[in-house]
């Protein structure tokens, strides 16, 4: 926002920072926070404090800001639980997206920065990762929770430790409790976390780096949620129509059990079987391209398989009751120009659940990247200079703040029949 945008907006600013910072104890963690998301929302190229305190004129002070952002007691979790009510009211969330994005590092001091994978610089390299929990639909998204994922080499209880960063745990302020968690588990922990504040959404949606991990899976299930997930080309699983068989008895031994005839095949040679008169045409949204339809944009299109099969895999068989594995949907986008579908997915959902259903809920996990797209380019997600576990936690709760408070702004001058932005 330019200063004049700010100026024109600074009331509804204030009014929705004193709803969302009610939880702060002190009146100076009101009056920090409400300038600091000031800061994160005035247009310049950092986003970090001495470059916006630099730009916030009289109430710009950087000893200030530091402290309430890096050293001041304030627990993030009550804020995001406020951001949360409000934001739930508005999105009327469909959906709980999980995801994680990287932020890129030049140094080691920071909490949890270590050289792992990460889809924002698509390769192994120095940086931390938080994962997120967004509330979504298909006009609107917030996120809400967030975990700071620590790898094993922090972990002192790990085998991978290394002793370098398991002693700057300390001058990071990382917990004592707090050890190395996979991802998905950090998502199924949020789940939980966003539940115990009131807010039930029973489906979830995510990529392959927790559609992949069978124990997500059931996880979720545990819970009573549903889900849309990403998963590999090579999951392997049954068909749905596949009948267990049972060998004869030779009266030796134990009885034999039914079991399926043939072995497992990947999800992708499952879809190849079925064929590309398989695919059927179906659209999930509207895009930012002219098109000749009745509201003047083209729609998102594409073609996609979907099957009935019954995933396999030693946790799944472990956590089934009987020899008969449960059926699920496979959904595959196998575009007109590809000689081989290009995407898969997994999901629960009823047997009775259109293919447009599938597509549009499977599709959805398009607003978290445009979440990241916004929060990183116009808000500074990823500026936060300080290398404490705290600082970081504070940070990017702020920055969701102030992105929530973006997509209220957006949402209130965005006529009802609108497309979604």
């Amino acid at each position: 926002m330019t200063p004049d945008e700010m100026a024109a907006v600074r009331g509804e600013l204030e009014a929705f920072a004193t709803e969302v910072f009610e939880p702060f104890a002190r009146n100076d963690q009101r009056r920090w926070g409400q300038v600091y998301l000031r800061g994160l929302l005035i247009d310049g190229k950092r986003k970090s404090v001495e470059p916006m305190a630099a730009r916030l004129g009289e109430d710009g002070n950087r000893q200030a800001l530091a402290h309430f952002i890096t050293t001041s007691p304030w627990d993030p979790a009550h804020i995001r639980a406020r951001l949360a009510w409000r934001m739930e009211a508005e999105i009327r969330p469909t959906a709980l997206v999980f995801d994680d994005t990287g932020f890129l590092k030049d140094g080691n001091a920071s909490a949890c920065v270590s050289r792992q994978y990460t889809g924002t610089a698509g390769k192994v390299t120095n940086c931390q990762v938080g994962v997120s929990l967004h509330l979504a639909s298909d006009h609107a998204s917030a996120a809400v929770d967030w975990r700071l994922f620590l790898p094993q080499t922090w972990d002192p209880a790990s085998p991978k430790a290394h002793p370098d960063k398991v002693v700057r745990r300390g001058s990071c302020g990382i917990p004592d409790d707090v050890g190395h968690v996979e991802k998905w588990q950090l998502a199924l922990d949020m789940a939980d976390e966003v539940r115990s504040w009131g807010i039930e959404v029973p489906l979830a949606i995510a990529d392959a780096g927790y559609g992949d991990a069978a124990a997500f899976r059931l996880g979720l299930n545990a819970r009573g949620m549903h889900y849309v997930v990403g998963i590999s080309t090579t999951l392997s699983a049954q068909p749905g129509d596949a009948a267990l068989v049972t060998a004869p008895y030779s009266g030796n031994g134990r009885p034999p059990v039914p079991k399926y005839p043939d072995p497992p095949r990947s999800v992708k040679e499952l879809v190849i079987a079925a064929g590309r008169k398989a695919a059927r045409p179906a659209q999930w949204r509207e895009g930012s391209r002219p098109g000749t339809g009745r509201s003047g944009i083209k729609r998102m299109y594409s073609r996609f398989v979907a099957l009935r099969i019954r995933p396999a895999g030693r946790e799944i068989r472990k956590a089934t009751d009987g020899p008969e594995l449960p059926e699920c949907w496979l959904l595959a986008e196998w575009p007109a120009t590809e000689a081989e579908p290009v995407q898969f997915w997994l999901s629960d959902l009823p047997e009775d659940t259109s293919l447009t259903t599938l597509v549009r809920l499977a599709k959805l996990r398009w607003r978290i990247e445009h979440d990241y797209r916004e929060m990183k380019q116009a808000l500074g997600l990823a500026h936060f200079e300080g290398r404490t576990w705290t600082g970081w936690h504070h940070h990017v709760t702020l920055v969701s703040v102030a992105h929530a408070f973006c997509t209220l702004q957006r949402l209130a001058r965005t006529p009802k029949d609108a497309a979604p932005a």
